[in-house]
């Protein structure tokens, strides 16, 4: 949403896309998970007195508007895409499906995950999650507003710390907040290594090409 209070930002979905249209050139099969929570927040929602379940399945909603919107865009950057959602919702989106996606990636498509799980009570950190173990992504890359993960809040606390490395146990003794902990324990139990980094331009590049400055998490015996 950019600057905005609420809603899609055309220039920013326009700069996201562009981002992974870079990224896809360099070789990379991608997958993009999109949360929602620029048009509504199903746990904030469910905070207030709504229903959690129909709450967060006004989220799941959400994320379709937007992965829609990226598709749109990156299509418009020569990047072909295919949305793919946890709910069916055919002509709309394809419903996910591994071996298609599967195929799809190799065919050079980035896909664009929407829906989250498609169960309530599961962050879009969870889908992001569930949907790298499946396509056996080497590498679960998580975009944010600061340039790796921190021992405290860099934007209140100049004196932050970054760090360059953590172990999952790390992450989830200390309780860093990098991403909810069942998805951080997800990507432990499977060995899969997530990336930390920092959304801007050139910043997904460097990060497919292994020379990002942000916080890299896996084994530690890695």
């Amino acid at each position: 949403m950019g600057q905005r209070a609420f809603g899609l930002d055309g220039e920013v979905v326009d700069e996201v896309a562009a981002e992974i249209a870079r990224a896809r050139e360099q070789g990379a099969q991608i997958a993009v998970v999109v949360g929602g929570g620029n048009i509504f927040r199903g746990i904030s929602a469910a905070a207030k007195g709504l229903d959690r379940v129909q709450a967060d399945q006004m989220g799941m909603l959400a994320t379709v508007i937007n992965s829609l919107a990226l598709r749109e865009a990156l299509e418009r950057h020569g990047a072909p895409a295919q949305v793919m959602s946890a709910v069916p919702m055919e002509p709309i989106a394809r419903p996910f499906n591994r071996s298609e996606a599967l195929e799809l990636l190799d065919q050079g498509r980035v896909l664009v995950f929407a829906a989250g799980t498609g169960l309530p009570y599961f962050t879009t950190d969870t889908a992001a999650a569930l949907r790298a173990v499946e396509i056996k992504a080497q590498v679960l890359m998580k975009a944010t507003k600061v340039d790796g993960v921190y021992d405290s809040d860099p934007v209140q606390n100049p004196g932050a710390r970054r760090y360059d490395k953590l172990d999952y146990q790390e992450v989830l003794i200390n309780n860093l907040r990098v991403m909810d902990q069942t998805a951080v324990s997800l990507c432990r139990e499977n060995g899969l290594p997530i990336l930390v980094f920092k959304l801007e331009a050139g910043g997904l590049e460097a990060a497919v090409r292994g020379q990002s400055r942000g916080t890299l998490i896996q084994g530690g015996e890695s």
